[in-house]
């Protein structure tokens, strides 16, 4: 039951429901309390609170079953004609550039011009999620289409964070994590019995790309990436890659992502006047503004746009109104908006807290356009489907 999409999809939902109650219930201390506990060895800089271990460490699992997943579509599936794979990366470019534009415009006078990369970001898992839970008709090139922009859109995310808001990156930790990366490659390559073999590699690799300080969801997306996809030599259409997302993906669906969805989502608002008084300022005004018009904008005109003037072309079982509707979904951003607001107005301030609200706001308004569009055209391709008697 955890293989399927919509289960998934709703307990992350849950989760993250469950996160907003507490955490603006008159118990809301305990939440933060319970989300900022820190445990792991220092000397290994793992010394995370539950929150961190959640979203660096159990999100990298479901990151590397989209890496798993992408690689397959790029190998076997529709990505591999390099005209359609260029329309989702540059609808992830798209979508980071109107945003932070949007933000910058919105700013220019108030002088918070640090957080112009807020709004740039957007949150795969709970893309995903939602699609899942309102398009159970949709054409899964859509999902595929949301997929690829997504992880390039955290690619480009993380590559933002360490040249604009990284004090420290350490080069050294980062060149030892391609030991255990190509280890891990080669050992996929071989006719494994046990594929928990790879677990330790695994380990090992995400631990060193942690504490190199780059975003460590990044070493799921490489180890997704290292699995091959087809082993015609061995008479099997698919290899190693299918067996492992048929391993992984119940534990990334049913454990992974709801935890992390409940120890990302607990943003106290403060009530409406709280509320009020957050979105009143420049900061999440620009935000808001990026997430739910600049992403929109951004991805579904970069894609009409590259569609228009190249030879890229758009999957046959989609149109653009299903695009349209996933380019609002394109504007859920929670980790790494919220990580890049600690970084550029430090953690706990006011205007960290200000953020906090924007990206809610924002993600909360980005899923209802999403869902409106979407669950119009959700209905419409089932209609089809049970004309034709599928």
């Amino acid at each position: 039951m955890l293989r399927a999409e919509t289960v998934g999809g709703l307990l992350l939902l849950v989760g993250a429901a469950a996160a907003m109650v507490w955490a603006n219930s008159p118990w809301s201390s305990s939440y933060a309390d319970l989300r900022d506990l820190t445990i792991g060895p220092h000397s290994l800089h793992l010394d995370l609170t539950l929150g961190g271990w959640a979203a660096d460490g159990l999100l990298a699992i479901f990151f590397f079953v989209a890496g798993l997943e992408l690689k397959r579509e790029f190998v076997a599936g529709e990505l591999r004609d390099p005209r359609r794979a260029a329309l989702p990366v540059a609808a992830a470019v798209g979508g980071m550039v109107l945003p932070a534009v949007l933000y910058v415009a919105v700013n220019a006078r108030d002088g918070a011009l640090g957080g112009w990369a807020i709004p740039t970001a957007t949150d795969i898992a709970f893309a995903v999620a939602v699609l899942a839970v309102i398009g159970s008709h949709l054409p899964s090139g859509l999902r595929t289409f949301l997929l690829t922009l997504a992880v390039v859109d955290d690619l480009l995310a993380i590559v933002v964070i360490a040249v604009f808001y990284t004090d420290e990156l350490h080069v050294a930790y980062l060149a030892l994590a391609a030991l255990p990366l190509a280890l891990f490659a080669w050992l996929a390559h071989r006719r494994l019995r046990n594929a928990w073999v790879l677990l330790p590699l695994a380990l090992l690799a995400w631990g060193l790309v942690h504490a190199s300080g780059v975003h460590a969801t990044v070493a799921g997306v490489l180890l997704g990436f290292a699995v091959p996809v087809l082993r015609p030599a061995e008479g099997r259409e698919h290899g190693l890659a299918e067996h492992l997302e048929h391993l992984v993906r119940p534990i990334s669906a049913g454990l992974a992502v709801p935890v992390f969805a409940f120890f990302a989502s607990g943003v106290d608002v403060g009530g409406l006047s709280g509320l009020v008084d957050a979105l009143s300022d420049p900061v999440a005004a620009g935000v808001v503004a990026g997430l739910v018009v600049g992403k929109s904008l951004g991805v579904a005109g970069s894609t009409w746009l590259v569609a228009r003037f190249t030879r890229a072309e758009l999957d046959e079982g989609l149109t653009w109104v299903d695009v349209i509707g996933m380019s609002f979904l394109a504007g859920i951003g929670f980790t790494v908006s919220l990580l890049i607001g600690e970084l550029a107005f430090g953690a706990g301030s006011m205007r960290d807290e200000h953020v906090k609200v924007a990206v809610l706001t924002g993600s909360v308004l980005a899923a209802l356009l999403a869902a409106v569009v979407l669950g119009v055209r959700n209905r419409a391709y089932r209609r089809i489907e049970e004309r034709s008697g599928g």
